[in-house]
């Protein structure tokens, strides 16, 4: 294990604007509680009908224990409070910027799926970024322990998994670039973790 390489992935801009959320002690004023009801939604309608469109209403309706019109647009949207695209512009840095633009969405929809994706993927993510070394092989590889974390995800959740054309979670493009120093792309590293994803369906 790479102590180093840990603390780099424990440091990215997506896994601060994650456990910022997440650890939030307040019952009153948890806003991640109220994101994790619609990724809930998300994750289980496209589970139990993966070929069916999702709108806002069908997730609103599917959202429990009450969903409504304006905690949807609350959690995504042009205007949503803490969302990840509009964390990883405030941080600024050119990989940061590159990944939101690769993931700024006009349709909320889409875009609360991108985020549900990170959700569902995090527990398969934690145990690979303790056990993280570095990249590999070649400047494009993905190293062992991203793809198997990458994949177990996908198998258990494959409808969520090939959402968005098959875009893996925004997080796993983060970490592709912090395992190779910043010399790949985010563009290039989302379009390897594509391809892992299709290949696997």
């Amino acid at each position: 294990m790479s102590t180093r390489i840990t603390e780099d992935l424990g440091r990215t801009t997506i896994a601060g604007w994650y456990t910022r959320l997440a650890d939030n002690p307040s019952p009153r004023r948890n806003h991640w509680q109220t994101k994790i009801i619609y990724y809930r939604a998300v994750a289980e309608l496209l589970a139990a009908s993966p070929g069916r469109p999702l709108t806002w209403k069908t997730i609103v309706g599917a959202a429990r224990p009450r969903g409504c019109r304006s905690t949807f647009y609350e959690v995504a949207g042009p205007h949503a409070r803490h969302g990840m695209v509009g964390e990883l512009i405030a941080d600024g840095s050119a990989r940061s910027i590159e990944i939101a633009w690769r993931y700024q969405r006009q349709d909320p929809v889409e875009q609360l799926i991108d985020e549900t994706k990170v959700w569902s993927f995090w527990p398969h993510r934690q145990p690979f970024v303790a056990a993280a070394t570095g990249p590999g092989g070649s400047a494009d590889d993905v190293p062992d322990g991203l793809r198997a974390a990458l994949l177990a995800w996908a198998r258990a959740n494959p409808a969520l998994a090939a959402a968005n054309m098959f875009r893996p979670p925004a997080c796993a493009v983060e970490d592709l670039t912090v395992l190779h120093g910043g010399r790949l792309a985010a563009s290039r590293a989302e379009t390897r973790l594509t391809e892992v994803l299709r290949q696997a369906h």
